[in-house]
């Protein structure tokens, strides 16, 4: 299979239109994104207001990336589960140690090659990132590609002692701080699974927070037409399971070994975060939820980890 032709699967196909939205809420001006535009060309279909605000009250809620790059003075790791063509990392204003994104093979192939077009084709775009590649030439082998502060890693995420292998060869240091990110990645693993990838992550890092923007409230009228729709397009929610509650959803944390858990449904996040950017109006829905967990194998209260909320 072809790296294209992976978005003409059914999981494919989600990845895609999850691209396509925030494509579409940026041309609305719901949030700033001077990169999507070049790995998702096409703004699609128009978007109901309800899936752009959700979408909104994502990209407000994953301020925690921001507070841990605080917390640590940015000596620390960011890993992005299921990262997609996701531009986080083109939009940081201040870089971590190390940035590494991960995805199934095929997507992580598409990626790299746009990551190398843009450094070839696009210096102005990439002027506040030249010192990132400065050092080193930007490595890149199949489904990978590494320099000294970005790397991205084509692997599957149920797999995790291929995933550790991976993430070793890439310098990944358990020692130092590490944050890692998921977008509605785990709902797609059996909660078995999702509840692996979990643990290694706590066991593994001896310092670390987990963030987790994920469905929940599922078996509501409006998550049962989640579902179905996913279904007719062949896309199974193995994990959907977790995703009945926010007790649920903290519930798969506390079971490992992270210290402090806590979630808000979106509708909570988007109340309070700032909206002179959005028109006022219609709510965010009420199936989606972002979870946070931290753990300190040291104790370094000055670090302050478990403060850091929404």
């Amino acid at each position: 299979m072809g790296a294209y032709d992976f978005f003409y699967t059914a999981f494919g196909h989600v990845i895609l239109t999850i691209c396509l939205i925030f494509r579409y809420a940026t041309s609305k001006g719901y949030w700033t994104d001077p990169y999507v535009q070049y790995f998702v060309r096409s703004l699609g279909e128009r978007k109901a207001p309800e899936i752009n605000r959700g979408y909104y009250a994502c990209v407000g809620g994953m301020n925690h990336l921001d507070a841990f790059l605080r917390k640590t003075v940015c000596n620390c790791q960011i890993v992005k589960l299921g990262a997609g063509l996701d531009t986080t990392f083109w939009r940081l204003k201040v870089l971590p140690r190390k940035y590494i994104e991960v995805d199934f093979p095929m997507i992580k192939h598409t990626c790299s090659y746009i990551v190398v077009y843009l450094f070839r084709t696009k210096p102005p775009l990439l002027k506040p990132l030249i010192e990132t590649y400065s050092t080193d030439s930007l490595l890149l082998n199949g489904h990978s590609l590494d320099s000294d502060r970005h790397c991205i890693i084509g692997a599957d995420l149920r797999d995790i002692p291929g995933l550790d292998d991976k993430l070793k060869k890439f310098h990944l240091n358990p020692k130092l701080p590490t944050l890692f990110l998921s977008e509605c990645v785990l709902v797609y693993m059996t909660p078995d699974q999702s509840s692996k990838q979990v643990n290694w992550a706590s066991d593994t890092f001896h310092t670390a927070m987990f963030v987790n923007y994920e469905q929940v409230n599922m078996m509501d009228r409006f998550g049962q037409v989640m579902i179905e729709n996913l279904q007719r397009r062949q896309c199974n929610l193995a994990g959907v399971g977790v995703c009945q509650s926010l007790e649920s959803q903290k519930e798969r944390f506390l079971k490992t070994v992270w210290e402090n858990v806590d979630a808000l449904d979106m509708v909570t996040v988007y109340s309070v975060i700032p909206q002179d950017d959005v028109a006022n109006g219609t709510s965010s829905p009420p199936t989606l939820s972002i979870c946070w967990a931290t753990k300190d194998k040291f104790k370094q209260v000055h670090m302050g980890l478990s403060q850091v909320a929404f």
